[in-house]
């Protein structure tokens, strides 16, 4: 017995110990205000006001995707918005409902044939559930791996979501949901769909699509405008005239519910028949996927933004943030939230400058939560249901990325069948299992092949020779960085060159990258991808990047995918320019010679100073 006791003390200081090294803190926001200045807070209040404008149609079409009543979209867009960032690192990132996530709350409930008062009752054991698994994934640093997640997995799921989410409000457009059956998967929905052709009218579809048009009309030409609200406002006007002139067009044209001032009371959930652990065990499988999802997103959402302001993101941080919303969103009349793409985007956009437009931005859609209630008439009563099912359709197609399925299917057959089938998978089965049968197979994958790349750091010696560098030295501009890759390139290693070649290009010395893919393995269609978004990234902060050591093998997945023609552009043929140099057997470092020549063209001058990255993480294993 003293022997299993002392053994437990050590297993408990060893957490201790664990616990205390992890970076995680409680309540990061008020440091992030360091130096906050009036002119921030004006720019943060703009941007908010630009966010609010988005979410709160965004969110009513959000909340339809689930099948919830259109309150729940508002309020999480509201509620996440202004909690997470009082526990996020990242400056820009937005939370609220998303595509994903609320499809995924669909296709859970339609599998089960649950009632609408069934589904309300289980929503706040459901976001409790979410919230606590993402902070528990923050505390046990599960974050990072989400790098492990192929982008074969992502691009089949979102194709196969985004398919799901356009065939499902087809009901809505036709106005013929009261006659189509509850479905859960693609083929079961198109049937329902195919078969109330009997009962189609033809109001719902001319408001639809209608409404579809004018919105990707304003995308195209006016990009800077709040075209989904605008869309939806002129929408719901043009039906509310058309309804007071005509009954049949009433009657057609559904409109949303309202809702009043005790649905923004706090709710809790009732446990069933099964009780509250038969409860939590039917929603943990969906649960686990939600919270998977939302960190996933959070976290692509964060990195993407803090690689183009060069700032630094803690991914764990971050999920904590997710973690905390969705337990704030818990008891109130909300849906899940997670990182969303298009209001992140557009407030990094708008120039916001902290947390601060995020917690504005909720504040606001808060405020157009109480004028809904308190307004007479009341302007949710106003909102047609099949105009907002054609701005579902619409953002939901944008959602379906015809490069990417291209890299995906063309890069390696293991990405291609990885796509595939997660893609089916997504049509087939609820869409909780199939993330979770693409994440597995990408992990099993990555188990197989993966061997963790590192970086080498390299010098050219004064005698012209490449070799491993010695001692660092001050040398004049202009600068050409050798990044140095070993080892695998596999999805999991993706973003490791990605992200600090991006932190390279900070540095305005360095004008010319070498990339040395000598000993690099194992391209697939994520670091592909990586790749070309890294070539956009270096070109958009007028640098120049260079491949230099390139296999037949690395030149045959690039070539495939399209990548070549990207890294190859900008150089004249005829004059025999290439921003991509082979592998010499003969000679290793040839190849990086000519790369140095190319680089030196490039800056105009035969003098450049040579700096090289290292990755201390690493300890050298030898020159190449």
């Amino acid at each position: 017995m003293e022997k299993v006791m002392r053994k437990l003390r050590s297993a408990y200081r060893a957490f201790g110990k664990w616990a205390a090294s992890n970076p995680l803190r409680l309540f990061p926001f008020p440091k992030s205000l360091s130096g906050y200045s009036k002119l921030d807070g004006k720019t943060d209040l703009g941007a908010a006001v630009n966010i609010a404008l988005l979410a709160v149609p965004q969110g009513m079409a959000y909340a339809a995707i689930a099948e919830l009543p259109i309150l729940y979209g508002i309020i999480c867009s509201a509620v996440a918005a202004i909690i997470a960032p009082l526990f996020a690192s990242s400056r820009h990132t937005i939370l609220g409902p998303t595509n994903a996530t609320s499809l995924m709350v669909f296709s859970f409930f339609a599998a089960g044939t649950y009632s609408m008062s069934e589904k309300l009752n289980l929503m706040p054991l459901l976001v409790v559930m979410v919230g606590v698994i993402c902070l528990i994934g923050a505390i046990l640093k599960a974050a990072e791996l989400v790098q492990y997640v192929s982008q074969s997995v992502l691009v089949g799921y979102i194709t196969g979501a985004a398919i799901l989410i356009m065939i499902n409000q087809g009901k809505h457009i036709f106005g013929v949901s009261e006659v189509v059956a509850p479905a859960s998967n693609f083929f079961e929905m198109f049937s329902e769909l195919v078969s109330a052709n009997y009962a189609y009218l033809w109001q719902p579809a001319v408001l639809g699509f209608g409404t579809l048009l004018l919105y990707l009309a304003l995308t195209k030409w006016l990009k800077a405008l709040p075209n989904f609200a605008i869309s939806l406002g002129l929408a719901a006007l043009l039906s509310a005239i058309f309804s007071s002139q005509s009954a049949s067009w009433a009657a057609a044209v559904p409109n949303f519910p309202t809702f009043a001032l005790n649905d923004l009371t706090f709710r809790f959930h009732t446990p069933t028949e099964a009780g509250i652990l038969g409860d939590i065990s039917s929603l943990l499988g969906v649960a686990f996927a939600i919270a998977f999802l939302a960190s996933l997103e959070n976290t692509v959402m964060s990195k993407s933004l803090a690689s183009r302001t060069g700032s630094r993101t803690e991914i764990n941080q971050d999920m904590m943030s997710v973690g905390m919303a969705n337990l704030a969103c818990a008891f109130t009349a909300s849906m899940p939230a997670s990182g969303s793409l298009t209001r992140s985007a557009l407030n990094y956009e708008s120039g916001a400058r902290s947390g601060v437009s995020s917690i504005l931005s909720g504040i606001f859609c808060l405020i157009a939560i109480f004028l809904f209630v308190f307004l007479t008439p009341n302007p949710v009563a106003f909102i047609p249901k099949a105009a907002l099912s054609g701005l579902v359709i619409a953002v939901a197609a944008s959602l379906i990325k015809i490069r990417n399925i291209r890299i995906c299917a063309r890069s390696t057959p293991e990405d291609g069948g990885v796509l595939i089938l997660t893609f089916l998978t997504a049509l087939i089965f609820p869409l909780y299992v199939a993330i979770l049968i693409g994440v597995s197979l990408s992990i099993f994958l990555f188990l197989r092949k993966v061997s963790r790349p590192y970086l080498v750091e390299y010098e050219v010696s004064d005698d012209g020779e490449l070799r491993e560098l010695g001692q660092k030295k001050k040398r004049p501009n202009p600068a050409i960085s050798i990044v140095h890759v070993e080892g695998s390139l596999f999805f999991g290693a993706a973003e490791l060159f990605q992200t600090q070649v991006q932190r390279l290009v900070v540095d305005p010395n360095i004008k010319v990258i070498i990339l040395r893919l000598k000993n690099a393995r194992h391209l697939d269609a994520t670091s592909v991808m990586a790749l070309r978004e890294l070539i956009h990234f270096v070109r958009s902060k007028d640098r120049h990047l260079i491949i230099s050591g390139a296999t037949r093998d690395v030149y045959k997945v690039l070539k495939s995918s399209g990548v070549l023609r990207t890294l190859q552009r900008g150089c004249r043929r005829e004059e025999g320019e290439t921003n991509l140099f082979f592998y010499a057997p003969s000679n290793p470092n040839i190849s990086t010679r000519d790369a140095l020549i190319r680089a030196q063209e490039l800056l105009g001058t035969k003098k450049a100073d040579i700096k090289i990255f290292y990755d201390p993480s690493h300890e050298k294993k030898g020159s190449s």
